[in-house]
């Protein structure tokens, strides 16, 4: 049997779940701002120091999605509410996939993913958050 390939997977996906657009997200920014939509960066905690994230964002890394969602976990963050918009973003749109999928098969009832990542959202013009001054984890130089 040969190995999947995991971009014609997603691409596959897709059909399955709910994508959006920039304009879409750049729609929503009020309700997350509020609360009222959880904005979640799946990105290795290095993406987002080095480069930003989309604003109001929460990370999740993907790691770690499903024991930060469940409310029976020791790992439970009270910001993942079942009848909360959900709307999950990676660097190009990949990961963010497979996490809709798993969020919807734990029961969250309004899921999207940022078809295009953060990659796109960068591209199309929208804001970014600076983080790399705020976050606990930072870059060290290289030792020459």
């Amino acid at each position: 049997m040969a190995i999947k390939n995991v971009f014609a997977e997603t691409t596959a996906l897709k059909e399955r779940i709910k994508n959006m657009s920039v304009d879409e997200l750049k729609s929503l920014m009020a309700s997350v701002a509020s609360g009222e939509t959880l904005l979640v960066d799946l990105r290795e905690i290095q993406e987002v120091v080095d480069l930003g994230t989309i604003p109001g964002a929460k990370h999740v890394a993907r790691g770690m999605l499903e024991f930060w969602a469940d409310p029976s976990s020791p790992y439970y963050r009270e910001y993942f509410q079942e009848d909360t918009p959900i709307v999950v973003f990676c660097a190009g749109g990949g990961r963010s996939v497979y996490a809709s999928l798993a969020l919807e098969d734990m029961g969250f009832k309004d899921v999207a993913h940022l078809e295009v990542g953060f990659n796109g959202w960068q591209k199309a013009g929208g804001a970014v958050e600076d983080v790399s001054q705020t976050s606990k984890w930072i870059r060290r130089p290289s030792e020459a």
